[in-house]
């Protein structure tokens, strides 16, 4: 056994500084390609050389394989939701489902409302759902495609959903992170929630009149197009109400509290029966066989589930959107997260993490201070362990008690947890909240980040609180 010796900051700061470096490298040289296999090998090389300051301070191999493997095992979940979600996708576009909701969105939604609505109607899902994955993955890539017709901007109207689809999840009592806060902090969830609402629902508002003042500015001039596109999706698909019963279905089993695995499960087989029921012309296309319907429709559902799926209109802009790669698609975001969580974990194992949270509490004195230092903890570990859960779990234990010292009620840390740890994630590309969104929407991270107006006035407005001393409770009060 070897003795673990003091690791100085600076080295344990060092492998995320050469991290930072190496990123800031990529996105210069490749930009939104830097996803594809840049950033990926800066994670593992990081991961390398912390795994050398930690064996060099007395960190064991097996521990540290230990800690990766259990880090890596900590995102299986994410993963097999991740490949469900491509699959979905495929079903529900050779099914008619998502032209379905492009095809009657385009005519309820005018261009001028449409980022307002978008927020609203994905933080009203994901709140039923307590969700913001399956929101996204079904509602959000629909909305997605209802945006992009009328001309607006992707990462625009990725922000606008994950806006909404983070509010929402962040304030249902169905959410796992909602459940997971109060649990770190030590109050329960209602009082949570309620106390949450002080800072929520202000970053929520601000965000919508923000989407409501850059709607006015999105030109309501391209009626044509938008006929031409409702042309095409009628001639090319059955449209149906009866279609919607399958995206009701998921969101009614995702709130009786099935697991979202099964869920999925369930709404992506769905899918492919809608098919073979109502788009038997589609199936045709895309297995390339007339004469044994059996056999055709088998290869097209297996098809869209598991690779690139187009289907081809009259009109070349409504054919972008009707495209997916299915489970194919999803495999780099994975690939991103093993690598992230990798670096995370070595991170974890080897105490560096832990050394540069501990010199980091020293200097939370104020109340201010403490809420401030909390929610760049969060974020800190959203960069670093690429993970929202130990963005929660590991300040969470780490601030409770001095929480407790400075005369703060529990909830002023689960407050805060959420306000950074949950709604941050998605912001990170090497995040599994980051890949997983960037990789079901289609849309870069950095594409989305500067309009995820939700996330970003989220961690602003609960230091703010902290420092100006309003809604603090305290244990006694």
């Amino acid at each position: 056994m070897m003795e673990q010796k003091n690791i100085s900051f600076f080295w344990a700061l060092f492998p995320i500084l050469v991290l930072i470096a190496l990123l800031g490298t990529n996105v210069y040289l490749y930009g939104d390609d830097s996803l594809g296999g840049a950033n990926q090998i800066a994670l593992f090389l990081t991961a390398f050389l912390a795994t050398i300051v930690g064996i060099n301070n007395g960190t064991t191999w097996k521990s540290i394989m230990n800690g990766v493997s259990k880090s890596i095992a900590s995102t299986t979940p994410a993963i097999l939701i991740l490949l469900l979600i491509g699959s979905l996708a495929g079903t529900w576009l050779i099914s008619g489902i998502v032209p379905a909701m492009i095809y009657y969105g385009l005519q309820i939604l005018n261009p001028k409302i449409f980022l307002v609505a978008t927020c609203i109607i994905c933080a009203i899902v994901s709140l039923a759902t307590g969700s913001s994955w399956s929101t996204i993955a079904t509602i959000g890539i629909a909305l997605l495609g209802i945006g992009k017709a009328l001309g607006i901007s992707e990462g625009l109207i990725g922000g606008a959903i994950i806006s909404g689809a983070y509010f929402g999840d962040k304030m249902s009592p169905l959410s796992d992170t909602t459940n997971l806060a109060p649990a770190m902090a030590g109050t329960n969830l209602f009082t949570h929630i309620r106390y949450m609402m002080y800072t929520t629902i202000p970053s929520y508002i601000i965000t919508l009149v923000i989407f409501l003042f850059l709607g006015f500015g999105i030109e309501d001039n391209n009626n044509q197009n938008i006929q031409e596109l409702l042309t095409a999706i009628k001639n090319s698909f059955n449209i149906s109400a009866w279609l919607f019963l399958v995206p009701v279905s998921i969101i009614a089993m995702i709130i009786k509290k099935m697991p979202a695995l099964p869920a999925l499960l369930i709404g992506t087989l769905l899918g492919g029966v809608f098919a073979v029921i109502f788009q038997p012309h589609i199936i045709t296309q895309i297995s390339g066989i007339e004469e044994n319907s059996i056999q055709a429709s088998y290869i097209a559902v297996m098809n869209a589930m598991s690779g690139e799926t187009s289907i081809t209109t009259s009109n070349l802009m409504i054919n972008d959107l009707l495209s997916t790669d299915g489970m194919y698609g999803m495999l780099n975001a994975i690939w991103l997260i093993i690598c992230a969580m990798m670096f995370g974990g070595v991170m974890e194992a080897t105490g560096l993490l832990n050394k540069i949270s501990s010199t980091i509490i020293q200097y939370a004195e104020s109340t201010g201070s403490v809420i401030a230092t909390t929610a760049c903890t969060c974020l800190f570990f959203n960069v670093t362990a690429s993970d929202q859960y130990l963005s929660i779990v590991v300040p969470g234990r780490m601030y409770a008690d001095t929480f407790k010292e400075k005369g703060l009620a529990p909830e002023n840390l689960s407050r805060t947890l959420e306000d950074s740890g949950t709604v941050t994630s998605v912001l990170i590309p090497w995040n599994t909240c980051g890949a997983t969104q960037s990789a079901v929407l289609g849309v870069a991270t950095f594409a989305y980040l500067p309009f995820c107006f939700f996330n970003i006035i989220s961690p602003f407005m609960t230091i703010f609180y902290g420092y100006l001393g309003i809604k603090i409770r305290k244990i006694n009060g």
